[in-house]
């Protein structure tokens, strides 16, 4: 998981072709909350998508926030090759990000709280790495599944810019975009440190606070 080289997006033309099936072998359920990882998900529920860094860390990130959240998974996205592994994808010649999918209950949490976390737990200025994890697979970038969701991650993103510019950091480079397939990564990716609780997490946030919604006024505070 550390320091990968790679630091320019590829090409399509360059990248792996990748396969037509999901590659094997994937966990059908959430290791904690023992419930299905693949969709159809139960109505109601809505699915975001975020990549800050490593997706270790990442997901166990949101899936502490507990209440609304049905399930979290990792997997890749943003890049050109279908059900792409691992090791394609730390070449850095896929062009896909680790991501976090999160499977949630918008009555119970919002997605403002969700771009909150998301954040204020990395450095979204810092191009194709976050700290030590060097590549593009590590960059910031939200995947938007509704319209709704997509304008408020880009009204997320230039309050933020605002509150972290102010504290000397420069512009954000997080990709915000609607939603590209997601392939789900391997098996042992899955929930990792809950499996590994002392396993890697290269997460660091900028220390600066996410301006919060009018939705978001009563929430609880984050708690790392």
């Amino acid at each position: 998981m550390f320091a990968r080289k790679h630091v320019a997006m590829p090409t399509a033309e360059s990248a792996p072709k990748g396969r037509p099936t999901a590659i094997l072998p994937t966990n059908a359920e959430h290791y904690l909350f023992s419930r299905p990882l693949h969709d159809p998900y139960p109505a109601g529920l809505e699915v975001a998508v975020f990549g800050l860094g490593c997706f270790w860390g990442a997901e166990r990130l949101f899936w502490q926030l507990g209440d609304g959240i049905w399930i979290t998974a990792v997997g890749y996205a943003g890049g050109y090759t279908p059900n792409a592994t691992y090791d394609e994808v730390s070449s850095g010649r896929t062009g896909h990000a680790e991501v976090v999918v999160v499977v949630y209950d918008p009555k119970v949490l919002s997605y403002d709280t969700l771009l909150k976390t998301f954040w204020e737990a990395h450095d979204p200025t810092q191009g194709f790495r976050q700290g030590n994890d060097i590549g593009t697979q590590y960059r910031s970038a939200i995947y938007t599944t509704t319209p709704e969701q997509f304008a408020a991650a880009e009204a997320s993103k230039k309050s933020y810019e605002a509150a972290i510019e102010s504290k000397g950091y420069g512009a954000i480079t997080t990709e915000i975009s609607t939603a590209p397939p997601v392939y789900l990564a391997e098996e042992y990716h899955q929930q990792y440190l809950a499996k590994v609780p002392h396993g890697y997490c290269g997460l660091k946030g900028t220390g600066v606070s996410c301006p919060g919604s009018q939705s978001d006024a009563e929430a609880e505070p984050l708690k790392g």
